[in-house]
């Protein structure tokens, strides 16, 4: 699903914010991220609010707020010198303007980083003041009219435009748009860094002089010499002088897991601490840095690719970490080719950066899940903007047909259909969102609004108090799914079986309500609209334990040398 808003949440990353929604792999559809002004707009509320509540938390003055966000943030990516310049130029209006009880819609109209258009409605996050917004508004520009931060552009100034980073810049948006890694020396599309499409989202290169060794691929000459498929196993037993591979790997069936989805495949996740004060400390922004670099996504934790432990603490595991462990031969061999914004009328602009030789390499196991953003945009009328049915058939089946001529034989498809998404009015609206938690003040009801009116919502017609909007975004998703059944169960393809499964939110909300749990904690908190680790990793274990149950074959057989496999390579070189 789409990034909410491709802007930052605090101070620093102003400066970043072209680099973050210009540069973001899906922004050329995006609706949300054609209206920059609205974006502008949200991060400035955003970080005046949290500025205010770090004083009112600490009975400090705003002054000492400013200093104490800034003193919170890494050094990396210049966030905490970024932070100190912007504070230089606008902190004395903004000390002046909360000194007198102005709030965070005030104070970021006053300095124009938001704006009512004529003929528009007025956005805003809080109540109204209870004296006239006009006069409150001509009383505020008083207090700052000479401030010398008001000649300052409004459109967040692109430090790509600096001549020495201008190279760099480029490179880094490529990367994103291209959805390939910013760093791979030999051009396979498998990285040795982490972020920026590296190995967060496709299994870690081993050789990265080499591009004929990487994960999922058939092994050269069983890997006497070194390991060409990064899986770890390689070399001869000296006992019997079999190859490991041969040994260990010989038809166990050895598949790969690969995504093809959208922001909740990537797992978007914004920190509730980054614009939460009461709980707001100098360790909060520790992962920011990681975060950034892979917009906003947590690909490594996610319900589909994830290779690290949950942080959530709950037990279920990811679809290739339940594969991995079901044969130790499959280590490394995932790839989470998701974008923020995608869906099925613009996959064709980054499918060409799945890896998949049909001869070279093993087979995999695709999972389609493009779950919202053909029925959710940030359009005050966001129907018109739905794909359609017809459209849906159309870019699916060419969809297919291009995995079918990229896909080693023997590999499966899986065709996941849209949730309903009625559930985040219905759980999530009359609930604190965080930055109205310490004072009561705004609800998600609230929150969606003010998006809705800024138009930068990541679904104007889910997220919305209109009943009927929802419910015919409901009937939408449903048709589409409907779609997606009817060609998994028509077509046919030479390369892949192919496959469709329904989006079990309801059947995952149960499962959480059995444990103690209640419906909104699924929910991401600050963006009120993903599915969190949560929500991802037992919507993973029902897709699994569906696929055993009624499709055991794309998962292969258990690997009996999997105990052999670890007494001799240990994690097999990890992740």
């Amino acid at each position: 699903m789409k990034s909410p808003w491709n802007i930052l949440l605090v101070t620093p990353l102003f400066l970043l914010l072209p680099l973050c929604t210009s540069a973001s792999p899906a922004s050329d559809d995006s609706p949300s991220t054609r209206n920059p002004n609205g974006h502008t707009c949200l991060a400035c509320v955003a970080v005046v609010s949290v500025i205010e509540q770090l004083a009112q938390v600490h009975n400090s003055t705003v002054e000492t707020s400013m200093e104490r966000l800034c003193s919170y943030l890494p050094e990396k990516l210049f966030l905490k010198t970024t932070c100190y310049l912007v504070i230089e130029m606008f902190g004395p209006d903004i000390i002046k303007l909360l000194s007198t009880d102005m709030n965070a819609d005030v104070v970021c109209h006053t300095l124009k980083f938001c704006k009512q258009d004529p003929g528009q409605p007025l956005c805003h996050l809080y109540p109204l003041p209870k004296e006239a917004w006009k006069f409150t508004l001509e009383k505020a520009r008083q207090i700052v009219k000479k401030s010398p931060a008001l000649k300052y552009s409004r459109s967040s100034a692109d430090i790509c435009s600096l001549p020495f980073l201008a190279k760099i810049c480029q490179k880094i948006k490529l990367a994103i748009k291209n959805s390939v890694p910013f760093k791979d020396v030999d051009s396979d599309k498998y990285s040795v860094f982490p972020t920026l499409r590296g190995y967060h989202w496709r299994g870690r290169d081993c050789n990265d002089s080499n591009k004929m060794a990487y994960p999922g691929r058939r092994p050269d000459n069983w890997d006497v010499h070194e390991d060409s498929n990064c899986n770890g196993i390689w070399g001869v037993d000296p006992k019997d002088g079999i190859p490991y591979e041969k040994k260990f790997c010989e038809g166990s069936q050895p598949r790969g897991i690969i995504l093809l989805g959208d922001s909740a495949g990537a797992h978007f996740h914004i920190s509730p601490e980054w614009i939460t004060a009461s709980q707001m400390s100098l360790k909060s922004f520790i992962n920011l840095p990681t975060a950034l670099t892979n917009e906003l996504n947590w690909p490594q934790i996610s319900g589909a690719t994830g290779f690290l432990d949950s942080i959530s603490g709950i037990k279920e595991k990811s679809i290739y970490l339940r594969l991995r462990k079901r044969n130790h031969c499959n280590h490394r061999d995932y790839q989470n080719i998701s974008r923020n914004g995608a869906s099925s009328q613009n996959l064709d602009r980054f499918i060409e950066s799945l890896s998949r030789d049909p001869l070279l390499d093993h087979p995999a196991i695709i999972i389609y899940a493009m779950i919202g953003n053909d029925v959710c945009n940030g359009k005050a009328d966001p129907v018109p903007e739905m794909t359609t049915p017809k459209k849906l058939y159309s870019s699916v089946m060419k969809t297919l047909k291009y995995l079918n001529s990229h896909l080693p034989n023997g590999s499966h498809v899986i065709l996941y259909g849209l949730p309903n998404g009625t559930f985040l009015w219905d759980n999530l609206h009359n609930r604190y969102y965080p930055l109205g938690q310490l004072n009561k003040d705004v609800t998600y009801a609230h929150f969606y609004s003010f998006l809705n009116c800024l138009q930068v919502s990541p679904c104007h017609s889910w997220m919305s108090s209109n009943k009927t909007l929802r419910n015919l975004t409901s009937e939408r998703a449903k048709q589409l799914s409907n779609t997606l059944k009817n060609i998994a169960t028509s077509q046919k393809f030479t390369n892949f079986d192919l496959f469709y499964a329904d989006f079990d939110f309801q059947e995952v909300t149960e499962e959480w309500q059995k444990r103690g749990g209640e419906p909104w904690q699924l929910i991401e908190p600050v963006d009120g609209f993903h599915p969190n680790e949560v929500a991802l990793l037992l919507l993973a274990d029902r897709l699994w334990k569906k696929v055993e149950l009624h499709w055991p074959q794309v998962l292969g057989k258990e690997n009996p040398f999997n105990p052999q496999i670890e007494q001799v390579f240990g994690d097999q070189g990890g992740h």
